[in-house]
């Protein structure tokens, strides 16, 4: 495989920008038929898009996260399922660039170089919470491993090249395994059945026995010890999908009413867009992507301020203004694709038309870890400066 080097955060965005308007042209009938996106993620990985984070002295653009959370932006404009595959990529890159040793960055920003996908088996099912990992690595008299577990929610893991996999050592400790896609023991189950982002193919990675050399396993564990953006940077990313899906449902329902709504009688106007109750909910409803993407910038600088001088104070400061950003383009997302429905009339609801995958593809993104949490860490920063704890979904 070979891949485009993209050199600068300004060729970043062009492409960014180029591609995801190629993938909107069939995101519609994708979701509607559940056709999986491999030429799409193909077409990702030769742009040369999932190599920007690599370090310039690596062969990167090493571009700031202001620019990849709007690269992120962009995707989730188009299509919410090919934006959620490469975040836990983007994730597991930063594993690495914390974690790996010289001998593992130069071997995997090569392979990312090239144009490689890193999928990810995190998630484990009927377990006690999130954070309650039960895959294991056992060490190996050669100072191998055997990785053994169940994973779910594997989003991206059937298109990868790589899969990271969470487990725990027998210490305890956790790690993070990067196993080749095609390793003996390794089966990905396309068995996702979700109602929204419906061609991410989040499903099971079966683990048995699976052998991992001993420089594909990373501490992960050591992440959380000391002023970290982990956390931070991976929601970043969820927030910038749900600002995305926000804006393209907004200008869904504004071409909707430009085009093919009728006006309601009482309001005297000539069109839909002309009446004045529908100005107003459309202002409203701008109101809302506007505050998102604000939020989402800010945060982005915020963590990029960090990552050039990080401390306890500066990894706290960019955990809160990304948990800002997750709230606000969480709710924005959810409101403006059920308010198409509202301001768009009842043809809007035809199956045919499939405008609900806004509404689907956001009501199932802002799933993945509750807001709630996040207002609570607003507040009790805001009070009495109290921190936010140290993990990965903050």
């Amino acid at each position: 495989m070979t891949a485009h080097v993209i050199a600068d955060d300004a060729e970043a965005l062009a492409v960014a920008a180029e591609l995801a308007e190629e993938f909107r042209a069939g995101a519609s009938l994708r979701d509607a038929e559940r056709r999986l996106p491999r030429q799409e993620l193909d077409r990702l990985s030769a742009s040369g898009l999932l190599a920007v984070t690599v370090p310039a002295g690596h062969g990167g653009a090493d571009v700031r996260t202001e620019t990849l959370a709007e690269i992120f932006r962009l995707l989730g404009s188009a299509d919410g399922s090919i934006a959620q595959i490469p975040q836990s990529h983007f994730v597991y890159v930063n594993v690495i660039r914390r974690q790996g040793t010289p001998e593992q960055q130069q071997f995997f920003f090569a392979e990312l170089l090239a144009g490689r996908r890193l999928g990810n088996a995190q998630s484990e099912a009927g377990t006690k919470h999130v954070q309650d990992i039960r895959t294991r690595l056992r060490r190996r008299p050669d100072g191998s491993y055997l990785l053994s577990g169940v994973k779910h929610y594997c989003t991206g893991a059937l298109f990868a090249h790589w899969i990271p996999v969470l487990a725990r050592a027998e210490d305890d400790t956790l790690h993070a395994a990067y196993v080749p896609r095609d390793a003996p023991g390794l089966r990905v189950v396309d068995d996702w059945d979700g109602m929204g982002q419906r061609t991410t193919a989040s499903g099971t990675v079966h683990l048995t026995d699976v052998a991992v050399p001993a420089d594909r396993v990373l501490p992960h564990h050591l992440t959380f010890q000391g002023p970290q953006l982990h956390g931070a940077f991976a929601q970043l990313l969820h927030a910038a999908i749900d600002a995305g899906i926000a804006a393209d449902a907004l200008a869904e329902a504004a071409a909707f009413v430009r085009t093919k709504s009728r006006p309601w009688f009482e309001s005297g106007a000539e069109s839909a867009a002309d009446d004045p109750l529908l100005i107003q909910r459309f202002g409203e409803l701008g109101l809302r992507v506007r505050s998102a993407e604000a939020l989402l910038r800010e945060a982005a600088r915020t963590v990029d301020a960090a990552r050039d001088d990080l401390t306890d104070d500066s990894a706290a400061a960019a955990s809160i203004a990304v948990a800002a950003a997750k709230v606000v383009a969480a709710q924005a997302a959810v409101e403006v694709s059920s308010a198409l429905f509202e301001v768009a009339g009842t043809r809007a609801a035809l199956q045919s038309l499939n405008l609900h995958r806004h509404w689907r593809d956001a009501r199932t993104h802002t799933l993945h870890d509750p807001t709630r949490w996040k207002v609570q860490h607003i507040g009790r920063y805001v009070i009495d400066g109290t921190r936010p704890p140290r993990h990965g979904l903050l």
